[in-house]
């Protein structure tokens, strides 16, 4: 059976050792022939006969070989590998040689590949195997035929232990045994679609390992020689713990390129829930493995939810292997010991070089620079994203790149798990919408700037060193409701170029004994995965006050609130609290609080900036209204103010006229029963007849 001799020298090796095997073949059918009992058994090649045979065997290319030694097939495998030895002295890749090497084949290895490979590289072996099988349906090579054409035989023990689930062919993932029910000799040989495409020059990867793939950003981040000096050193895996904001990613990337070719890396967060970690692991470990280099897999928290075997798939790897991942190493992960890594928090320098670079050229220098600030934390594969992000939507409106575009897409980047716990307020309000004292917004921007600048103040000032306590920033807003807290909230939020993310105390309150804690850990979990601002409204409710235990209930609300403190010691984001009870909030919270702002009910000067800004420009207003009277009778907060407002706009429309001094005087009346207040003459004045009416 003649084999067309391609150009390049790799694919040359590859049809040359494929040559050899139908060769064997040619051998195997002549004992098939000779040992026949009944060759003249008319059942005997049902649907490929013996004049198909020889066709495909090439009929003129001279008589079948008895069984016994051809001494011409090993003068052809010589000339096969000498011409090989040639092309890799001149600096060619032979590839299957180099999969030999890679995956620590031995000859036979090699042998039993071939034989297995051979109808998927030639459809005419398909039938050939079934006319050697007498069964035309098995088209592939069994074990027992593998082991015979490879020269072993099928009574080789050898030989069946190169086909075992430990052995580098089927481990390795170069070769699966199909068909398990059946008996060990007739089970099919298979060679995945992957490694066939490989050793003719295919580099498109596993579909699995391609839906899990991710580039890294070219940076050389804080942490690179320190792993580079632990995989020079021998280590085989390699374990980087992360923190939101840091570089993992292409630490791990960058160091292993650095002491060979560019890794494979893939994204476990990707896998979904039924998905199979072991497939996922094999795939990409033999993808590393063709291409000669090591693999980067991470987060390693979504392998461990599914218990240490679907770890040990990942860290076990016959490959240079780094994981990344927010917990702490876990001994029971492997048998191997990791080289481990804290990746450290980039300075503003590599923030500003990583944003910069992704940008590349297509923001302004004053865009640019003003970007490189916000105080997003993002590794730089998710700086990438959100670059790309704004580009897209500048380009969508035609115009130029802003840093609205941006924030809005690193807001983007945010993982979706809290939004199952919370609310996301997308912020819309600024500094010029608060209507507060002075002091009251001087204390916000002052709580801004904290966490605007801690990076610095902590890591590049090295106020860090001093403290056990998280990095988060957290704050108490006290005060009457309505007056401004929620408000202010998403100012500092829009200020920081954040969403706002409201907590659900339905979500978290729970009667069983140790879910709510389980629910709050879920919150700073997930809280500390995105760039967002906490903010738990009512918070009295759950940062309350410690008793004295009288029973178990006391017992374990108290336990519940110990628990509080010590999370929010370790949250590492930005967290505000909101109570209209100050007093109901433990002091052990409060201590632990990086400001507390107090928000009094706003003075007549600030009633009457509320009432004008509530009664925006284009609200249809009679001339009869009279803010200085709103100002000076009616003691509101801004959230009663804007409720009256609302409320006089809906009975104007429903009557068909502009707003008047009547609709609003109604409302006031209604807001005040609301709340629990009398109506008296004294306040109303004038109108207090319409009151009564």
């Amino acid at each position: 059976m003649a084999v067309a001799a391609p150009a390049d020298a790799s694919a040359r090796h590859l049809a040359g050792r494929l040559g050899v095997v139908s060769d064997r073949v040619r051998r195997a059918v002549a004992r098939r022939r000779l040992g026949d009992p009944d060759p003249d058994d008319r059942f005997r090649g049902l649907y490929v006969s013996d004049a198909q045979v020889d066709h495909l065997l090439g009929g003129g290319h001279g008589p079948l070989l008895p069984p016994g030694a051809d001494p011409a097939e090993a003068a052809r495998l010589a000339a096969v590998e000498a011409e090989a030895d040639a092309a890799e002295a001149a600096g060619e890749e032979i590839r299957l040689r180099a999969l030999a090497r890679a995956f620590d084949l031995a000859p036979l290895d090699v042998e039993l590949l071939l034989v297995a490979l051979a109808p998927d590289l030639d459809p005419r072996f398909e039938r050939l195997y079934g006319y050697l099988h007498d069964d035309v349906s098995r088209r592939r090579a069994g074990v027992g035929l593998a082991l015979e054409l490879s020269g072993v035989g099928e009574g080789s023990g050898v030989g069946r232990a190169r086909l075992g689930p430990l052995a580098p062919l089927v481990a390795g993932g170069l070769l699966a045994v199909d068909d398990v029910d059946r008996p060990f000799l007739t089970r099919a040989l298979r060679v995945p679609d992957r490694v066939a495409a490989h050793l003719l020059g295919d580099t498109t990867p596993d579909p699995i390992v391609e839906a899990l793939a991710v580039v890294p950003v070219e940076h050389d981040a804080a942490g690179t020689d320190a792993l580079v000096g632990g995989l020079r050193a021998g280590a085989r895996l390699a374990y980087v713990r992360e923190r939101i904001g840091t570089a993992a990613v292409t630490v791990a990337a960058r160091a292993l390129g650095r002491v060979g070719p560019p890794p494979v890396v893939v994204d476990l967060a990707r896998l979904g829930p039924g998905d199979d970690h072991r497939e996922a692991a094999a795939a990409a470990i033999r993808e590393a493995r063709l291409r000669g280099t090591g693999l980067v897999a991470g987060p390693l928290e979504v392998a461990a939810e599914r218990g240490p075997a679907a770890v040990r798939s990942w860290a076990e790897a016959a490959c240079p292997v780094v994981l990344h991942g927010s917990r702490g190493w876990d001994p029971a992960w492997s048998r191997s010991v990791p080289f481990l890594l804290d990746a450290d928090l980039p300075t503003a320098d590599e923030r500003r070089a990583v944003w910069l670079a992704s940008l590349d050229g297509s923001a302004a220098p004053d865009v640019g620079a003003a970007v490189a600030a916000l105080p997003f934390r993002l590794a730089p594969e998710a700086v990438a994203r959100a670059a790309e992000a704004g580009r897209l939507a500048a380009a969508a409106a035609a115009r130029p790149l802003t840093v609205a575009d941006v924030a809005a897409g690193a807001r983007a980047q945010n993982a979706a798990g809290l939004e199952r716990l919370a609310r996301r307020l997308e912020p819309r309000v600024a500094w010029g919408d608060l209507v507060l004292p002075a002091g009251i917004v001087r204390q916000l921007r002052e709580l801004t700037g904290r966490a605007r600048h801690r990076d610095r103040v902590l890591d590049e000032w090295g106020m860090a060193r001093t403290s056990l306590k998280g990095r988060g920033v957290t704050a108490l807003f006290a005060g009457d409701s309505g007056t401004g807290k929620t408000m202010s909230a998403e100012v500092i939020s829009g200020a920081l170029g954040l969403d706002l993310y409201v907590i659900d105390l339905s979500t978290i309150v729970d009667k069983y004994i140790g879910e709510t804690e389980k629910n709050l850990d879920r919150v700073f979990t997930e809280a500390d995965r995105v760039n967002g601002v906490l903010l738990f409204d009512e918070a009295d409710a759950v940062f309350g006050k410690r008793s004295e235990v009288k029973d178990a209930r006391d017992r374990y609300a108290n336990v519940e609130v110990a628990y509080l403190l010590q999370r929010m010691e370790q949250f590492d984001g930005v967290a505000i609290l909101t109570t209209n009870l100050r007093a109901n909030v433990d002091e052990a919270f409060l201590r632990r609080l990086d400001a507390i702002v107090d928000f009094p009910l706003p003075e007549v000067d600030d009633r009457r900036r509320l009432w004008q800004r509530n009664l925006g420009a284009e609200v249809p207003k009679a001339d009869d209204i009279d803010l200085d009277f709103l100002a000076h009778r009616f003691t509101l907060s801004g959230g009663n103010i804007r409720n009256v407002a609302v409320g006089a706009a809906f009975l104007a429309a429903d009557a068909g006229r502009p707003l008047g001094m009547e609709d609003l005087v109604r409302e006031t009346a209604r807001e005040y029963r609301k709340l629990g207040r009398l109506c008296v003459e004294a306040e109303f004045g004038p109108w207090f007849a319409i009151v009564n009416g």
